[in-house]
């Protein structure tokens, strides 16, 4: 395992205990009843609930983070798809004092402080100017947790998924600083080759990562593209 990747067992442990049994109630499906058991055994969601993290994802992040590094001495920050926020609760414990952190997504987001939340559609034409404007100088870290909402057809959640992440790539390029970082969830699947080389046309390093706290059986991974070179011409 990865240097900075035990809180798995670390995890578990501290929540080990008797599983807890859903039984299928009037008017419940039979999903809704597999995914309500499903998160109270979780022992991320138990830990996330202890720390006060609204959401099980802000584990993600550290995890990532203990491993890249990518947060050390980052001045501006942007999280793109931030509901419910535990990606700013993390973000406003991590990064330095005085650190600009932006926060977008289409829901209403609870404050978190020390951040600035933006209710947008990160795909609206006028939103990338929008940002840049907002930024007081080139962000350090672009971090992207879009997904669209699941149809359960697994060919077309890649698609969308991979397109949100094809959208953020762009806005990073245009935004990040010499030397920035972009992070992202992308679907695993077999159409990501072409976004892979374009990261690392314009990156240092470009690694794929599955976080202990991203349960085994999804689909999801992230990307973690390092050290941007500056926007260079793709032909």
């Amino acid at each position: 395992m990865a240097k900075g990747w035990n809180r798995q067992s670390e995890t578990r442990s501290r929540t080990r205990g008797a599983k807890v049994k859903v039984k299928t109630a009037r008017g419940r499906k039979n999903s809704s009843t597999r995914w309500l058991q499903r998160q109270l055994n979780d022992p991320y969601v138990a830990e996330a609930q202890r720390l006060g993290y609204r959401s099980r994802a802000a584990f993600k992040l550290k995890e990532l983070n203990e491993r890249f590094g990518f947060l050390k001495g980052a001045n501006r920050v942007v999280d793109l798809g931030c509901a419910p926020g535990g990606w700013l609760q993390v973000l406003m414990e991590t990064v330095k004092p005085n650190t600009q952190v932006l926060g977008i997504d289409l829901q209403e987001v609870e404050p978190v402080q020390g951040a600035k939340i933006w209710v947008m559609d990160f795909l609206s034409a006028d939103a990338e100017q929008r940002l840049m404007n907002e930024l007081d100088g080139p962000a350090d870290v672009v971090l992207s947790d879009m997904a669209n909402s699941a149809t359960g057809h697994k060919e077309t959640d890649h698609i969308r998924t991979m397109a949100l992440c094809e959208a953020a790539l762009d806005f990073a390029l245009k935004v990040l600083a010499k030397d920035g970082s972009f992070v992202a969830k992308v679907i695993q699947g077999g159409s990501d080759s072409e976004l892979m080389n374009r990261m690392k046309t314009h990156f240092k390093t470009v690694k794929h990562a599955k976080p202990p706290s991203s349960r085994q059986d999804s689909k999801e991974w992230f990307v973690v593209a390092q050290g941007f070179k500056g926007l260079k011409s793709e032909n």
